[in-house]
C-alpha cells in the first residue's frame, strides 16, 4: 500500500537532486538533499561513525526524510496537500521554520507560534479549508527566501520548486475536499425505469413477457380458493402453505423485473 510519505517523497527528492558542494550554499556538502552535518548526526543517533555524506544510502537517506521531516511535522495528520507542502518547506528550510509558517498561516496567536505541530496547531489548520492554508503557507515560505543573500544565486530555483509545490499541493488538497461521486448503482440511467410510475409499468410489462411467474402465482392462488371450500385444521395448514408459495411468488416476480 502506498502511503502518503511514499508519495511525497520522490517529489522533494526530484527537487534535491544529486551531489553537491557549491561554496555558496550554506548547507555545504550534500547528498540528496541531506547535508554532511545532518548525516553526521543521524549516524551518532544510530551509533555509528560518521562518514561522507556520499556514502549515504537508500535505507539511511528514507529513515533521515521520515523521521527528522516528514514526522517531525506531523504530516501524515494533516490534509495530504498540506502535508506535502509542509513536509517539502521543512526539507528546505528546517521543521521547526516550516511549522511557524504554517502556525501564521492558521492565524494562531503569537505567542503560541513556538515551531512545533502538535495539539494546538492542529485544532487552527482544522478550522481553514486546506488550500487556503496550502497558500498562505506557500507565501511565506517565498518571501523567507527572498530576503535571503543568496537569492541572487538560487532564487530562479527556488521559485520554481515553491510553484511546483504549491501546484501540486493544491491538486492534493482539491481532491481531498470534493465529495465522493455516489456508487453506480444508485444512479438510474436516464429513461430506464425512472420514477415509480414507470418501474410499476415496466414490472407489468416484464411480468406479461414471462408469463411463466403469473401461470405459477395464479395456480397457487387457485389452490388457496379450493382449500378455503374444505373445513378442518389440515386445510387450513395447507392453505396458510400455499399462501406463503404465492408470496414467493411475487417476490420472484418482482426481482425479475428489476432495473
Amino acid at each position: 500500500m502506498t502511503t502518503r510519505f511514499d508519495r511525497a517523497l520522490p517529489l522533494v527528492l526530484a527537487h534535491e537532486g544529486g551531489y553537491a558542494n557549491d561554496p555558496a550554499d550554506p548547507g555545504g556538502a550534500t547528498m540528496r538533499g541531506v547535508t554532511q552535518a545532518t548525516y553526521d548526526a543521524w549516524r551518532r543517533l544510530q551509533g555509528q561513525a560518521p562518514r561522507d555524506v556520499r556514502a549515504l544510502t537508500g535505507a539511511e537517506l528514507r529513515a533521515i526524510y521520515r523521521r527528522q521531516y516528514w514526522d517531525a511535522v506531523q504530516a501524515d495528520v494533516l490534509p495530504p496537500g498540506l502535508g506535502y507542502a509542509l513536509f517539502d518547506a521543512a526539507v528546505n528550510s528546517g521543521p521547526a521554520r516550516a511549522a511557524r509558517w504554517l502556525q501564521q498561516a492558521a492565524g494562531m496567536p503569537a505567542q503560541e507560534v513556538d515551531g512545533v505541530v502538535g495539539a494546538r496547531t492542529l485544532a487552527a489548520v482544522a478550522t481553514h479549508p486546506p488550500a487556503r492554508l496550502v497558500e498562505a503557507l506557500c507565501d511565506r515560505r517565498l518571501a523567507f527566501l527572498r530576503r535571503l543573500r543568496h537569492w541572487p544565486r538560487f532564487g530562479r530555483g527556488w521559485s520554481r520548486r515553491v510553484a511546483e509545490v504549491r501546484a501540486q499541493a493544491l491538486i492534493w488538497a482539491q481532491d481531498e475536499a470534493a465529495p465522493a461521486s455516489p456508487p453506480a448503482s444508485e444512479i438510474a440511467p436516464a429513461g430506464r425505469h425512472g420514477g415509480g410510475k414507470e418501474r410499476l409499468d415496466a414490472t407489468l410489462r416484464d411480468a406479461a413477457r414471462d408469463p411463466t411467474v403469473l401461470t405459477g402465482a395464479g395456480g397457487v392462488l387457485g389452490g388457496v380458493a379450493a382449500m378455503a371450500q374444505g373445513d378442518g385444521p389440515m386445510q387450513y395448514a395447507l392453505a396458510a402453505v400455499l399462501v406463503l408459495a404465492a408470496l414467493g411468488a411475487f417476490v420472484l416476480l418482482l426481482r425479475r423485473t428489476r432495473p
